[in-house]
């Protein structure tokens, strides 16, 4: 018996589906483009269960007659190409003409049609791919397609289908592409009833963008006139204040067909470089028009993905189109956005040195040296860094819950001796103070300093006294004595290891000493009820990763519940979140579960652990207090934290000799 055999054409036309229809929205996307295609001016899209078990696509196009309906089942019968020579410069949305023989082959679908002046349309029914039925009929002029019972004969497939909410919202997303590739043409979406979306179909972008993305969202663009010849690029940029957490508000499109290009997306974030925050993204709805010949779009079977022949003139394109706008805009920010308020919990970065400012008091090599190789406690305690622990507590210059997530990570110290708990008259200022060294006695001073006697050694130990415990502990052989020398742009620490310098990323790693404590203790934050609920907007994706982890965010202090149309109405917040960040935080949550956390419970709990431990942690540009950074530095050194939860690294290490190279030592 032969072990090669040609498989069935049932066999064949299932496997075929695989690669065009991968869910409702696959489904939903090919029939609205054939209406499209078909020169319709209205569509309407309702679905049920999430598509899986209703489907229903109505036009007022052209419609076909009863031979060409038929036919139009068969694998490869389209009417968009005749030759080989028209793959070259194709015109139209569909023209493999495999999308009906591959919906057919997997669900039951109905079919009426007419064309314009006939005075009976034709009817047909099919199921898994065989037709049962087909006679005339009265019917309105255009088509109406039908699809139900989805993957109903596949349940290899069937099985790896989300829930009903997910595969809506992905069937919302579908259309809303449609929407926006195409205002000339009217477009209504029903879900279980209900209408979520509505497009005026008057020919203009603008009002595309008003039903589809929503008024508040549309208020945050700025127009990107036409620009370009070759590749004329026009559409709609989000303001450089509106940027999101993800990238799931761009969306572009080639001679009206929705496309994903790294190209496009690199070019617009680079035009927005310097001009946003780090680790936000704009948003965009950017209409490409360019030579049918210049672009391939048959390269994937859901020509979401296409090839130009130029990708150096497509960045050049959209980078410079965007660029044009942001200057564009640049004069009239001020009048256009609302006042930027600073809170008291996110102080900006200070660039100018401020009388209050906390300042490290350096001490010399030699000093060091000395002190490392006597053991002394006194050098190794936290008062040789020079500040003193009756300083203004962090919390009053930066986030109050990131101090109380740090207190929770570091011992606590103990009560300071009756002595010195008495309050102390005003300081002189501090610079001149030097710390004291082991060695020959200093002179003794004019005045006597009855304020600070020296402790007895009965006496209970101090918090430095703690310090220089923990301290000792730490030095083992494979980990030597260290100094936490400084910080440098109110990010970065410098440590002083043996003969090896460290730059420790603050915000890494307590981002790290955060998320390890998080998922140890199962985390449960305070809760803050919103004076006035949030109606967060995000996309019908994000919305529906967002409603299907519900309980998780809870467990996290959000408190949220589905407001329809793919909003979310938001009533309370974790403490230490800003409520004016709620939103953004939630969509940056929302993509997160999106790329990694779906799959598996546990990871989709990791991920929002990651998004709550980077919100909670300090922030590069914030001024710490030094004993902060005394906790962050020991968990480096120690070997506690080396990564954060991202996977980069928390500290960047360099040797002695290392250093003197660069100085030709």
């Amino acid at each position: 018996m032969p072990k090669i055999q040609t498989l069935s054409p049932h066999v064949a036309d299932l496997i075929a589906a695989g690669e065009v229809v991968e869910r409702p929205a696959s489904v939903v996307k090919e029939l609205v483009e054939n209406s499209i295609d078909a020169g319709a001016t209205s569509v309407i899209v309702e679905i049920q269960a999430g598509g899986m078990r209703y489907i229903r696509v109505t036009d007022n196009g052209c419609g076909m007659e009863m031979e060409d309906a038929a036919r139009a089942f068969l694998r490869h019968a389209t009417s968009k190409i005749r030759t080989e020579y028209d793959l070259e410069a194709i015109g139209t949305l569909g023209f493999r003409g495999e999308a009906l023989a591959a919906i057919s082959a997997v669900s039951r679908v109905e079919l009426m049609t007419r064309t314009p002046g006939a005075d009976f349309g034709a009817s047909l029914l099919l199921e898994g791919g065989e037709l049962r039925r087909q006679e005339e009929t009265g019917c309105p002029e255009g088509t109406t397609m039908i699809v139900r019972d989805l993957f109903y004969n596949t349940p290899a497939r069937l099985k790896f289908m989300k829930r009903d909410a997910a595969e809506g919202a992905a069937v919302f997303s579908a259309v809303q592409h449609q929407a926006l590739a195409h205002p000339e043409v009217s477009i209504r979406f029903l879900r279980d009833g209900k209408e979520e979306m509505l497009t005026p179909g008057d020919g203009k972008l603008q009002s595309a963008l008003y039903a589809v993305l929503g008024r508040e969202t549309a208020l945050g663009f700025l127009p990107c006139p036409g620009y370009g010849e070759e590749i004329r690029v026009e559409g709609y940029l989000s303001r450089p204040a509106c940027c999101r957490g993800t990238r799931a508000c761009q969306h572009f499109f080639v001679n009206g067909r929705y496309v994903k290009s790294r190209t496009m997306t690199a070019a617009l974030e680079e035009a927005y470089r310097n001009q946003k925050m780090v680790g936000r993204f704009p948003g965009c709805v950017l209409r490409l028009t360019c030579k049918l010949s210049a672009v391939d779009v048959n390269v994937h079977p859901a020509k979401t993905e296409v090839k130009f022949t130029n990708e150096k003139q497509l960045f050049e394109a959209v980078y410079n189109a965007a660029r044009s706008a942001l200057e564009r805009e640049s004069g009239h920010v001020a009048a256009v956005l609302p006042e930027q308020k600073a809170s008291p919990a996110r102080p900006q970065r200070q660039d100018t040195v401020t009388p209050n400012q906390t300042f490290f008091k350096t001490m010399t090599s030699e000093q060091y040296r000395a002190g490392a190789a006597n053991a002394s406690p006194v050098l190794r305690s936290t008062a040789r860094l020079g500040y003193d622990r009756t300083v203004t507590p962090w919390q009053a210059a930066t986030s109050p819950s990131a101090a109380a997530l740090l207190a929770r990570t570091a011992r606590p110290a103990p009560p300071a001796p009756e002595e010195t708990a008495a309050p102390e008259p005003p300081r002189a200022p501090r610079p001149e103070r030097r710390p004291e060294m082991p060695g020959p006695a200093p002179e003794a001073p004019a005045e006597p300093r009855p304020e600070r006697p020296a402790p007895a050694r009965e006496a209970p130990p101090a918090p430095e006294a703690e310090l220089v415990t923990a301290r000792e502990s730490e030095a083992t052989p494979d980990t030597p004595l260290w100094r936490l020398a400084g910080e440098v742009f109110h990010t970065y620490l410098i440590v002083e290891q043996g003969d090896k310098l460290l730059l420790i990323d603050k915000h890494a790693a307590h981002e790290r000493m955060n998320f390890d404590r998080m998922k140890a203790e199962g985390y449960t934050p305070m809760r803050q009820v919103l004076l006035s609920p949030q109606v967060v907007k995000l996309s019908p994706a994000e919305s529906a990763a967002l409603l299907e982890y519900l309980e998780l965010l809870r467990g996290f202090g959000f408190e949220a519940e589905d407001f329809g149309g793919g909003d979310i109405l938001l009533r309370e917040v974790p403490d230490y979140v800003d409520p004016d960040e709620a939103s953004a935080l939630l969509g940056e949550i929302a993509g997160r579960l999106l790329t990694a956390g779906t799959a598996d419970p546990s990871a989709a709990r990791d991920e929002v652990l990651h998004t709550m431990a980077c919100k909670a942690a300090i922030k590069g540009g914030w001024e710490s207090d030094p004993a902060e950074l005394e906790v962050l530095a020991r968990a480096v050194v120690s070997g506690r934290v080396r990564y954060c939860p991202h996977g980069r690294p928390v500290a960047i290490e360099m040797t002695r000799g290392q250093l003197e190279r660069q100085f030709g030592r």
